[in-house]
């Protein structure tokens, strides 16, 4: 059971903090949305998964919709970090930094298959300051991104022109909906478990048949 909590101060007077708990409610929530294929967790399966105290949430995120948030920026973070990593590359060709960058997206709807539909969400459900947040810290660093990637090929003559807005959509969708349709794969291809074979083998269609429609040759 949830139990509003001061910092410094558990349910019954001891001592809330815990080393290393604030990474392991969110691993948990990520665990338990990966496995579940959905974007929200029960704060008591939370707590039994985790071994912890769910008035934690409370103390570390405020709530459980502050625990969400925290978990997008540890999910994000990550991806533009390695995205501004992979445009830092001078020594990388257009067309194998977008094949790089095509391989990392599959892995990471793998990894967290909930990540966009968590997004979309948070961004209808916050307020306009943090929907704004959100967009100016993950979002437009995604769409610059894509604009350096495939300008950098138009210029070189190894990709066609296309519409780098259009393009996140068509990346995001294809690694999006594959890995949130595990009912689609247990009822129509009785298999609904996402294992390494199986995103080895979308990795290489994606980044083969994104690559076949943007190259110039």
């Amino acid at each position: 059971m949830s139990v509003d909590v001061e910092k410094g101060a558990g349910p019954k007077g001891e001592g809330i903090e815990t080393p290393g708990a604030r990474e392991m409610l969110l691993q948990t929530a990520s665990a338990i949305m990966r496995e579940g294929d959905v974007v929200d967790i029960s704060l008591s399966e939370l707590s039994l998964r985790s071994g912890l105290n769910s008035a934690l949430v409370k103390y570390y995120f405020g709530n459980k919709a502050g625990m969400l948030k925290a978990l997008l920026d540890r999910d994000m973070e990550n991806i533009v970090k390695s995205v501004d990593a992979l445009l830092s590359k001078d020594d990388m060709s257009p067309e194998a930094k977008l094949r790089k960058h095509i391989s990392k997206c599959i892995d990471t709807y793998y990894a967290y298959p909930y990540l966009n539909r968590l997004l979309m969400r948070l961004v209808r459900d916050s307020d306009e300051a943090e929907a704004k947040r959100i967009a100016e810290q993950y979002l437009l660093p995604l769409q610059r991104a894509y604009e350096r990637f495939i300008g950098d090929g138009v210029e070189e003559g190894v990709f066609r022109p296309i519409n780098p807005r259009l393009f996140y959509f068509t990346l995001t969708g294809a690694a999006d909906r594959f890995f949130s349709a595990r009912l689609v794969l247990k009822h129509c291809f009785d298999q609904d478990t996402l294992t390494e074979e199986l995103r080895d083998s979308y990795r290489e269609h994606t980044v083969d048949f994104v690559m076949a429609a943007i190259l110039a040759r």
